[in-house]
């Protein structure tokens, strides 16, 4: 048996052993934000006023001056709209697209239904989300499907992020998914809110410094994420589901599991 078929069934062996408890968290930690790769497809009102947003993982927002949250208690979330780079249109499926979009929404559901109602009509104490899709570039799977099998010791692998200017442990064929999001009041159409962020998928652990068992724990989670074209991108749907969920509860001063 060769070197990478052995390692191959090492890594297989402790996927199970992991269980499917690390699968299931793996989108706090397989993909991570690179604010250079952010779009700003003119979607939104003024780029010029974001900055890193906290806790958004890179994530570049604004607000309005003293937006007061907590006289908003139902949340409703528009239509997505999809802009794409002509050369990203003729590399995806349309039906990829709906399965993704629809995806997005029900993991936006899902992290704010226990705090929010979520209703389908505009008005007073209704946020809206406005959502456009601006970056999405799958996996490519025949060079991840090697490229994953590589062991963590493989030094020009592990910081190839960081090489090419983006987040350690990222690599240039894990795909990418780009959002524009916008917060309107339900009555006014008063814009409350904005952000932007692209998130790269990678294999290795943010803090490569922190040794190999940090890394390992990601590449792990991230493993089967791999051989899916989209796995990636809905990583990242969860991931900013949970952040706007917890930015939500944050600024109506509530726990985010509160109704």
């Amino acid at each position: 048996m060769s070197h990478q078929a052995k390692y191959a069934t090492a890594v297989g062996l402790l996927v199970l052993l992991n269980g499917c408890a690390n699968m299931a968290d793996s989108g706090s930690n397989v993909t991570a934000s690179d604010p250079k790769k952010a779009t700003r497809t003119g979607f939104l009102s003024n780029y010029a006023k974001m900055e890193k947003a906290p806790g958004g993982d890179g994530a570049l927002c604004w607000r309005q001056p003293g937006l007061d949250l907590k006289a908003y208690n139902q949340v409703m979330i528009s239509r997505m709209v999809v802009t794409l780079k002509d050369e990203q249109i003729k590399g995806v499926d349309p039906a990829d697209l709906k399965a993704l979009t629809d995806y997005f929404y029900k993991s936006l559901v899902t992290a704010l239904k226990p705090q929010m109602e979520i209703v389908d009509k505009p008005g007073a104490g209704v946020v809206v989300l406005r959502i456009a899709l601006t970056d999405l570039v799958p996996t490519s799977v025949g060079r991840s499907a090697m490229g994953t099998l590589i062991p963590y010791g493989f030094v020009a692998e592990a910081g190839s992020g960081v090489a090419a200017g983006g987040p350690a442990g990222s690599t240039p064929y894990l795909g990418q998914t780009g959002m524009e999001i916008q917060f309107l009041d339900g009555a006014t159409e008063a814009i409350l809110a904005e952000c932007i962020d692209t998130q790269i998928g990678r294999k290795y652990a943010a803090d490569v410094e922190s040794g190999a068992s940090g890394a390992t724990s990601t590449w792990i989670n991230g493993y089967m994420n791999s051989f899916q074209s989209w796995s990636y991108a809905r990583n990242a749907f969860d991931k900013w589901s949970k952040q706007i969920a917890k930015r939500f509860a944050e600024l109506r001063g509530i726990s985010p599991q509160a109704k």
